[in-house]
């Protein structure tokens, strides 16, 4: 079953090209982060067109990611939001 957002939706309650925002949280281990930034990277025409914040909870064992992504159209978040599900040990995306 798909669960990603369709493109009608995103193109209904998002300007392309233009910023879109991502969550994702994760466990904090094995590079975690640096495992998110390169998926999404890889999507993207050049690094300088994603811009995050990380946030480790209290004990340590998740992280929280929010990127900020220049995207061109609502197919690329899709392949994005696909890049990031497929990362071990992701626990949310929104």
């Amino acid at each position: 079953m798909d669960y990603l957002p369709s493109e009608e939706l995103l193109e209904s309650v998002h300007a392309f090209p233009g910023v879109y925002q991502i969550r994702v949280i994760g466990l904090a281990a094995e590079q975690f982060e640096a495992r998110v930034i390169e998926a999404v990277i890889a999507e993207l025409s050049t690094p300088s067109e994603v811009d995050y914040v990380s946030r480790t909870t209290p004990g340590g064992r998740h992280i929280s990611l929010t990127l900020n992504l220049t995207v061109q159209n609502p197919g690329q978040v899709r392949t994005i939001y696909e890049r990031i599900l497929e990362i071990e040990g992701v626990t949310l995306v929104l």
